[in-house]
C-alpha cells in the first residue's frame, strides 16, 4: 500500500503507523489460519 506522506503532519511517526499496521495485519493472519486449523480439528474429532 502506497501512502503520501510528504504533505502529513510533521508531528505524525508515519513509519511507526506502518509497522503497527503490519504487526496487526500479520497478527489477522495467523489468527485466522489457527482458527481453521481448531475448527477443522473439532469437524474431524468432535463428529
Amino acid at each position: 500500500m502506497s501512502v503520501d506522506t510528504s504533505k502529513g503532519h510533521p508531528a505524525m511517526d508515519y513509519a511507526q503507523h506502518k509497522a503497527t499496521y503490519a504487526g496487526f495485519i500479520r497478527g489477522s493472519q495467523i489468527s485466522i489460519v489457527l482458527l481453521v486449523i481448531l475448527l477443522a480439528g473439532m469437524a474431524v474429532f468432535l463428529t
